[in-house]
């Protein structure tokens, strides 16, 4: 119910849903960004609705315990806790995210690579080695504030880390998040051309 009034504010807000991605392809790995503010939850929920498909999302072990799993489980998240130590029985944590995948059918998890609402120049790689350990590919999101675009763009099958990485910077380096100032993209990756 909360995913359905996200995609109406959005929609009475004027905004416009993009969707690039089949309906064949059933299972992926979203990466949404720009994450600039914690706004960006309506957008994000506008899209897990309007993308029509078995869409979940990562947050913290921690926000599923009482009472607040009875908002967030709903909705879609899975707690995690990111193992601190390794052993022969435990399983890594994109090893743990593509078993999911094997787990179900029709499957996305939608991630957020900056890890955080701040500037960040260093984003999170694991959702590349989940979408390679799972064979499916990923499908880059974002909520773009000056446009009022939100959806599904470029599908990237991983093939060549380097090259799908500047890619993605690519595709990102024109969005607009909320607050501008909070975005920024893997400096290791965006090689400043247009």
């Amino acid at each position: 119910m909360i995913k359905k009034v996200c995609a109406k504010i959005i929609e009475k807000a004027g905004w416009k849903f993009i969707n690039n991605v089949p309906d064949d392809v059933k299972s992926f790995v979203f990466i949404g960004a720009p994450h600039t503010s914690n706004f960006d939850f309506i957008p994000a929920m506008a899209v897990s609705h309007l993308m029509q498909r078995n869409a979940r999302f990562v947050i913290k072990k921690e926000w599923l315990s009482f009472p607040l799993n009875y908002f967030f489980e709903p909705l879609g998240a899975i707690g995690v806790k990111r193992n601190t130590q390794k052993d022969s029985k435990t399983l890594s944590y994109t090893d743990e995210m593509a078993k999911m995948f094997e787990e179900n059918k029709e499957f996305v998890l939608m991630i957020a690579p900056e890890g955080t609402r701040s500037p960040n120049p260093n984003w999170k790689t694991g959702f590349y080695y989940i979408a390679q350990k799972a064979k499916v590919p990923i499908v880059l999101g974002f909520a773009d504030f000056e446009r009022k675009e939100v959806g599904l763009g470029l599908i990237i099958y991983p093939s060549n880390f380097e090259k799908d990485m500047e890619l993605i910077m690519d595709f990102y380096q024109d969005k607009h998040g909320k607050i501008t100032k909070n975005f920024e993209l893997d400096k290791k990756f965006f090689k400043g051309h247009s």
